[in-house]
């Protein structure tokens, strides 16, 4: 066992699926001490806006964003992650919607820390960008 909290115990066996799966989660509950111990202290972070990196950034945006992802369908290969998702994106005022997309985030994942994640706007693209095809979709 590398370590636990009340959500995850990550040990040796850790997969880069089961890790981005819980980064996903983590990110949905909002639990930043969870989120930065799956992540790289320089995480990339790859959007719409540009890229950035390290857990400040993470941290920051985790806050701000007000966004929660609903998994609907899983590609891995090696060290590489696609999720395509429907978003959500909340005031974190309000908690009223302010927006909803279908989106696909690609992650990198190495010694069981996510070192990248790149938000796209198309599944094609992030496939593509991970180096992943539709054939090494995951059941489920």
């Amino acid at each position: 066992e590398l370590w636990r909290n009340e959500r995850w115990t990550m040990t040796q066996s850790e997969t880069p699926l089961t890790t981005a799966t819980a980064w996903q989660e983590a990110v949905n509950a909002q639990d930043e001490a969870l989120l930065l111990l799956l992540s790289d202290p320089d995480i990339r972070i790859v959007g719409p806006r540009g890229t950035a990196q390290g857990h400040e950034v993470l941290a920051a945006w985790l806050a701000l964003a007000g966004l929660t992802l609903e998994t609907r369908r899983t590609f891995a290969k090696g060290d590489a992650v696609v999720f395509a998702q429907r978003g959500v994106w909340r005031s974190v005022e309000t908690d009223e919607a302010q927006g909803e997309a279908e989106v696909a985030t690609r992650f990198v994942v190495q010694n069981g820390k996510v070192t990248e994640i790149a938000r796209f706007d198309a599944l094609d693209e992030a496939l593509s960008h991970a180096g992943v095809s539709g054939s090494d979709e995951v059941p489920g």
